[in-house]
C-alpha cells in the first residue's frame, strides 16, 4: 500500500478518530462525574424546567382566552376523534360479516 492509497488514508482516520474519541470519554466522564459539575448542571436543569412549565401554562391560558383550543383540548378532541374512528371500523366489519 502507498501513502495515497484511499484506504491507508481511511484507517490512518480511524485510528485518529478512535484515539481522539478514547481521550475525550475518558476526560468528560471524570469531568461530569464530578459534583461540582452535577450541582449546578442539576439546578439548571431544573430552572429550565420549572420555565418551561411556566411558559406552558401561560401559552395555554393565553390560546384559551382568545376561546381557542390548547395543547390539551386538541389531544383530547384528536383521542376522541380517534375513538370513534375506530367504532367506525368495527361497524363497518360488522356489516361486512353480516352480508
Amino acid at each position: 500500500m502507498s501513502d495515497n492509497d484511499p484506504m491507508n488514508v481511511w484507517d490512518l482516520w480511524k485510528r485518529g478518530f478512535a484515539a481522539w474519541e478514547g481521550a475525550t470519554a475518558s476526560y468528560f466522564e471524570r469531568v461530569l462525574s464530578n459534583p461540582s459539575v452535577l450541582g449546578p448542571a442539576g439546578a439548571m436543569l431544573t430552572a429550565a424546567m420549572k420555565t418551561k412549565t411556566a411558559t406552558d401554562r401561560a401559552m395555554s391560558s393565553w390560546w384559551s382566552a382568545w376561546g381557542l383550543p390548547n395543547r390539551r383540548d386538541q389531544e383530547r378532541a384528536l383521542h376522541k376523534l380517534n375513538q370513534m374512528e375506530s367504532r367506525l371500523y368495527d361497524l363497518e366489519e360488522r356489516l361486512e360479516d353480516a352480508r
